[in-house]
């Protein structure tokens, strides 16, 4: 049995539960792992029946108790921020309230502390692409001078992918102008006499915008019996790659 809470304590709990959760969707979590995260959370705060339904972009938890009666919250998840940094600091938080159980308002200024943590500048961004860009055209057989130029694309393609997202564009068109403006570089450069081969300098910049964790999560969401949540997310992730081969393959009709 967990610790006794009156009703308006548990709509706080319920609140920052579905709040980790929430946060660690967006994050990249897969769906089994938020329901339990968030199961746990209430279970450890006094309720003795917990109902947690998550998709990928939506949340319902419903809890119940003889001391607070049924109390049920949604929440609605308005796109995805892979981030893996933030995630492990949410799973440390989610266990160590577990275990604790500290107030409502320490759990409040704990996530307003890791929303808070440094993120990537766009200069790192931009070093990041172009060392997998440059990786993986060396990996698929390409010279070090396509590499370079690869690495070069790799960094022009951050600076077009950043105002696009803060625009708040659709991210599949985000994908497809990303994917058409380094198809249409490396052709440039192939044709120019620059790099050797435009196919070995597009597959290295291709990497970066493949859905990969995507992909992942909707293998385990199905493994784990989730499979309306694995298909939306495969739906997704397929939808994503075939804007991402929609820029390349208009490229070089150009």
């Amino acid at each position: 049995m967990g610790k006794a809470v009156t009703r308006k304590e548990a709509e706080q709990m319920l609140e920052n539960a579905l709040e980790i959760g929430a946060r660690m969707l967006i994050s990249g979590a897969e769906i089994s792992r938020v329901e339990d995260s968030i199961l746990r959370i209430c279970t450890a705060y006094g309720s003795e029946r917990t109902e947690v339904f998550s998709i990928t972009y939506t949340i319902v938890a419903t809890i119940s108790s003889k001391n607070f009666g049924i109390i049920t919250q949604s929440r609605r998840i308005h796109g995805l921020a892979f981030n893996l940094q933030e995630l492990k600091y949410l799973n440390n938080l989610s266990r160590n309230v577990c275990v604790s159980l500290p107030d409502m308002d320490e759990v409040r200024s704990d996530l307003k502390r890791i929303h808070e943590l440094p993120q990537y500048t766009n200069r790192q961004g931009m070093l990041i692409y172009a060392l997998i860009s440059s990786a993986f055209t060396l990996f698929f057989g390409g010279s070090v001078l396509d590499a370079a130029i690869s690495a070069v694309i790799g960094v022009l393609i951050k600076i077009v992918e950043i105002p696009l997202k803060n625009m708040n564009m659709n991210r599949f068109l985000v994908s497809c102008l990303c994917s058409l403006a380094a198809g249409v570089l490396a052709v440039m450069a192939a044709r120019t006499g620059i790099g050797c081969s435009s196919d070995k300098i597009s597959i290295g910049n291709v990497m970066i915008l493949i859905p990969g964790l995507m992909f992942t999560n909707c293998i385990r969401e199905m493994i784990s019996d989730n499979f309306l949540s694995g298909l939306t997310r495969f739906g997704e992730a397929v939808l994503l790659s075939l804007s991402i081969a929609l820029g390349f393959a208009v490229a070089s009709w150009l």
